[in-house]
């Protein structure tokens, strides 16, 4: 495996590997202030870019499959067993993969906001707005936001979608995710948990009580694939339960792992 075929990321204060996996069109980034207050607890974060995010490489290969593999051969280029691994959203779907496939790897798991089961496409507006970004014309991070008011209305959401802008040269824009290959692939973010995926250790899932992504029935089907887990709403939260409410989540992830 090349050096530049492994993923990137940021690595915070030294301990026990806790291994942190954004969400779909995210990056390591979007969890630094989680990272740090980790870090100054005595773990090792690392805060990682999954493939065609962030600074992480880009690839016309997109499935849970692939991610999986790609956080085997991080783990092993860093030399990490026994990680706490946590995921967010699509992030939540690929350590659930890597956990069931790789158990030996993994301590424990936390799965933020999502659920094993498959999940219909609905991230057409923000891939059709970030598409239709013209860095032709657009010179300014305002610019390129009021361009996405449209298709976006939610600033929380434009300002997490905004965090991929970056400055290609000087005077031109442009974004760090591979947005061609997303949106391409973007049927694969919504697929299910093998059926025979099962991972016994440690298991918590954390859900935002304003969210849909995890409902009633969803605690049968994670119950399926993790015979030892606790499920746990966060209150006043929706998707990005971290963000949101990032004390309660805090504060939930420690009781867990501590």
């Amino acid at each position: 495996m090349t050096e530049d075929r492994i993923l990137h990321s940021n690595i915070l204060g030294e301990g026990q590997p806790f291994v942190i996996l954004h969400g779909f069109l995210g990056m390591g980034d979007n969890w630094k202030t989680h990272g740090k207050n980790l870090a100054e607890l005595g773990y090792e974060v690392h805060l990682v870019d999954q493939r065609n995010h962030g600074h992480s490489f880009h690839d016309d290969a997109f499935s849970y499959e692939v991610l999986a593999e790609d956080l085997k051969h991080y783990c092993e280029a860093k030399h990490l067993d026994k990680i706490i691994l946590l995921g967010h959203s699509m992030g939540g779907k690929t350590a659930m993969l890597f956990a069931t496939e790789y158990p030996e790897l993994v301590s424990k798991l936390i799965v933020a906001d999502i659920s094993p089961r498959f999940y219909p496409v609905h991230h057409d507006a923000i891939l059709n707005g970030l598409g239709a970004l013209d860095f032709d014309s657009i010179r300014s991070r305002g610019e390129a936001d009021r361009a996405l008011v449209k298709y976006v209305p939610d600033v929380g959401t434009r300002q997490f979608l905004l965090k991929n802008l970056y400055w290609v040269e000087k005077g031109q824009l442009g974004l760090r995710i591979n947005l061609e290959i997303l949106q391409n692939e973007v049927a694969e973010v919504g697929e299910a948990l093998p059926s025979y995926a099962r991972f016994e250790k440690d298991t918590l899932f954390l859900r935002g009580d304003r969210s849909e992504y995890i409902g009633a029935d969803d605690e049968r089907i994670i119950k399926n694939h993790f015979s030892n887990v606790k499920i746990t709403t966060i209150p006043n939260a929706g998707h990005w339960l971290h963000a949101e409410n990032p004390k309660a989540f805090f504060d939930e992830l420690m009781g867990f792992v501590k």
